[in-house]
């Protein structure tokens, strides 16, 4: 499987990569390391059923981001900020709460901040 970045260049998947992006948007959460191996895992499941030879990278972080909402907004907020580029800080805010408002929605998910 080749990966297609966002500016064209082709490089082989690695699983590493997926894996390190996931536990450093983890670290010093309350991830277990048996979720992080079943987010990578799923993501790999989806990614070889949706594409034969190559998979934008945009994908991959789109199915990360997807994993880990569910699993830890902050974790979330972390992989976001990276992936996404925000340009200011008021994009990031507009991240962070539509991750509150979801919150509101899902009493197990813990809240991102505490009023």
């Amino acid at each position: 499987m080749t990966v297609v970045k966002k500016d064209g260049s082709r490089v082989p998947y690695d699983r590493n990569k997926l894996l390190d992006g996931i536990q450093r948007a983890c670290y010093k959460r309350p991830v277990p390391a048996s979720t992080i191996s079943s987010m990578v895992d799923s993501v790999e499941e989806q990614i070889q059923r949706n594409f034969d030879r190559e998979v934008p990278s945009s994908e991959i972080g789109e199915l990360v981001m997807k994993h880990l909402r569910g699993a830890d907004a902050i974790a979330f907020v972390r992989f976001a900020s990276v992936y996404r580029e925000f340009r200011d800080l008021g994009e990031l805010a507009q991240e962070v709460q539509s991750v509150m408002d979801d919150d509101k929605k899902d009493p197990q998910q813990p809240e991102l901040f505490q009023p």
